[in-house]
């Protein structure tokens, strides 16, 4: 009895030495890109395969989402500033709609020699935030209309953003979609050489 409880309290501590490592952004690069592989994995097997793709509708066969390669550099910790008196704004669509947010607050982080700054806004709708932005890669090698950034925010001083994981709304894909374009603050003059590129067809 006694031996089984010191197995049991060995692979407690291994599990949670796991946990802990996964969580601690501590990955080799190797194993930075081995995670970004299979995100991008699960990205492509929704894209191909569930009823709420973008595709799902459409007589075009999906060839697969277009990526830069993972570069861990690109994923950045960057000090959170809060908005006192955060405003309804409006942001223009593709389609000639326009869709309201709630200003949330800034990332602001040191990226390729520069100081950025984004503008996260939130969803009040769906209690999400939103980040939307283009770069010196738009119209070039990503989406011209941006990309957008999932975040998360715990509200500390402190954001992460991982770019690698910047991804195209679904207007870049099929023009029957309404996707809000990003607030001008969110038009940085470098190239965000990470994440989805243009959607390529034969």
């Amino acid at each position: 009895m006694k031996r089984n409880r010191i197995v049991l309290i060995i692979v407690l501590v291994v599990i949670g030495g796991i946990v802990f490592y996964a969580g601690s952004g501590d990955q080799t690069p190797e194993e930075y890109a081995e995670y970004i592989e299979k995100e991008r994995e699960e990205q492509d097997r929704f894209m191909r395969y569930s009823d709420e793709s973008p595709f799902a509708k459409d007589s075009v066969t999906f060839q697969g989402l277009n990526h830069y390669p993972a570069d861990k550099s690109f994923k950045v910790k960057g000090r959170f500033e809060p908005i006192p008196n955060p405003k309804i704004i409006t942001l223009g669509t593709n389609d000639g709609k326009k869709e309201q947010y709630l200003e949330y607050g800034y990332a602001i982080f040191p990226l390729l020699d520069k100081e950025n700054k984004l503008l996260i806004l939130e969803n009040v709708t769906e209690n999400v935030l939103f980040l939307a932005f283009g770069d010196a890669t738009s119209a070039i090698d990503t989406y011209g209309a941006g990309r957008y950034l999932d975040v998360d925010h715990a509200g500390d001083k402190t954001i992460i953003l991982d770019f690698n994981l910047a991804y195209n709304p679904y207007c870049a894909y099929s023009a029957g979609f309404s996707c809000p374009f990003p607030p001008k603050e969110n038009l940085l003059d470098i190239a965000i050489t990470a994440g989805e590129k243009s959607y390529l067809t034969d």
